[in-house]
């Protein structure tokens, strides 16, 4: 009986001569180390990833116009995104315990399908109350996403290259977010309000035809799919919060404070991307084209982030890279909505900074979470911190809209400076584990 060799272990066992580059060096080392299902593995998961951004952002860019519709006021709309970001934690906690117990690639197909079709059905909702309930079903198919993509490719990754890989997954998300502004330009350029908004929800079901026929083709990395269905505890919450004796260190620790670390980078970034469209066009009075060539500065700094953020916790360490863009972030956060009125210049150039640190402090949590697991509670462990902070932190978002009333959308936005600084505290509970072999 042959046993198919780990990703990692598929090596001629030669040195490369002098002059010649090893496949895992250069840009794209990360790339050519995958074998031919990891590399389909990722295309998928960037791919899903992607939409899971587009469908996401069709909110924020479409607020102004929602809260203009219904007759909303901030809290009402900052309420749009803390729903979604709480039912994505139920969501996200689901699809982590399907993973472990049916598979990574099944629950993939399953958070797709989910958060399409609501998404899809946003755009017909007749009053607030049932666009709420259609957006809150569409957080259980978002809430999944990530996390499982991120576990999928990371048991395909070898050690060396795992944060840069999972740093070119995440970067998928600048890519769904620029699609989505391109989309919010065009479309609120061509139709009223009043229409615009609901056809920005209609097209979120496009891309994932794209994405189902690419799963298809994408299977669980074999060795890892071996040690998961041997296991008893596979898809177990009680295995994810089992205190430490003095035979087994447990998981409780590693789950608390990874659920912290969580909490406080969604809740910064999630009260950036949720107001700084509102921002841009209510007290910096930007048109929609004005809005969409500021955000293309913020986007872009979030692809050259995520990037280089899953370069950095190669090289520094996960927790050091963490440590470092949430400084970073935090004092971006604080000088962008403090720009003085009329420099609307130094808006537009500081966008770039303020989108990389946001989303490098990303980069490194797709293996960062993935090698705190063991396999057969990966999903579990990851799917449930990482939602678990989505919810938590949603409620930046909706204090920033009930605190904008009197502070300023600006104001209210330090407030997200908060939750980078919880994230700084939580990595002082968690080990490094750079290097660390996944099964």
């Amino acid at each position: 009986m042959s046993v198919t060799p780990p990703p990692q272990a598929l090596t001629s066992g030669k040195r490369p001569r002098r002059g010649e580059r090893d496949a895992g060096d250069g840009a794209l080392g990360w790339l050519r180390a995958l074998d031919p299902r990891g590399r389909r593995a990722f295309a998928g998961a960037f791919g899903g990833y992607a939409l899971d951004s587009y469908d996401y952002f069709t909110l924020p860019l479409s607020m102004v116009a929602l809260a203009s519709y219904f007759g909303l006021d901030s809290g009402q709309t900052g309420l749009f995104t803390t729903v979604t970001l709480v039912v994505s934690a139920i969501g996200g906690a689901v699809a982590g315990v399907v993973a472990d117990r049916v598979g990574r690639v099944r629950a993939l197909m399953i958070t797709v399908i989910t958060y399409a079709v609501f998404t899809v059905a946003c755009g017909f909702a007749p009053t607030y109350e049932t666009l709420l309930v259609f957006r809150a079903l569409q957080g259980l198919g978002f809430g999944g996403e990530w996390a499982v993509g991120a576990i999928l490719v990371a048991e395909y990754a070898s050690a060396k290259h795992r944060g840069r890989t999972l740093g070119a997954v995440q970067s998928s998300w600048a890519v769904g977010w620029a699609l989505a502004a391109v989309v919010y330009t065009l479309v609120f350029s061509v139709a009223g309000d009043d229409l615009a908004w609901r056809v920005m929800f209609w097209t979120g079901a496009l891309p994932a035809l794209l994405v189902v026929w690419l799963r298809r083709r994408v299977h669980d990395a074999p060795q890892a799919m071996a040690v998961r269905e041997q296991s008893a505890r596979r898809g177990s919450f009680t295995a994810i919060f089992t205190p430490g004796t003095a035979d087994s260190p447990g998981l409780l620790r590693t789950t608390v404070f990874a659920g912290l670390l969580s909490t406080g980078v969604q809740g910064g970034y999630y009260t950036l991307a949720t107001w700084v469209p509102t921002y841009l066009k209510t007290e910096r009075g930007l048109s929609v084209v004005g809005t969409g060539s500021y955000l293309t500065f913020l986007i872009s700094g979030a692809f050259a982030g995520y990037l280089t953020g899953g370069h950095l916790t190669d090289r520094l360490g996960r927790r050091r890279n963490i440590w470092l863009f949430a400084l970073l972030s935090a004092l971006c956060v604080v000088v962008y909505a403090n720009i003085p009125t009329g420099a609307n210049t130094l808006l537009l150039i500081l966008g770039f900074p303020l989108g990389f640190c946001m989303s490098a402090i990303f980069s490194g949590f797709g293996s960062y979470l993935s090698e705190l697991y063991p396999t057969a509670v990966r999903g579990t462990g990851q799917g449930f911190t990482y939602n678990t902070g989505r919810a938590v932190g949603a409620v930046f978002p909706t204090l920033v809209g009930f605190l904008a009333d009197s502070w300023g959308v600006g104001g209210a936005l330090v407030f997200g400076a908060v939750g980078y600084g919880l994230a700084a505290l939580a990595l002082l509970g968690l080990p490094e584990t750079r290097g660390k072999e996944l099964a």
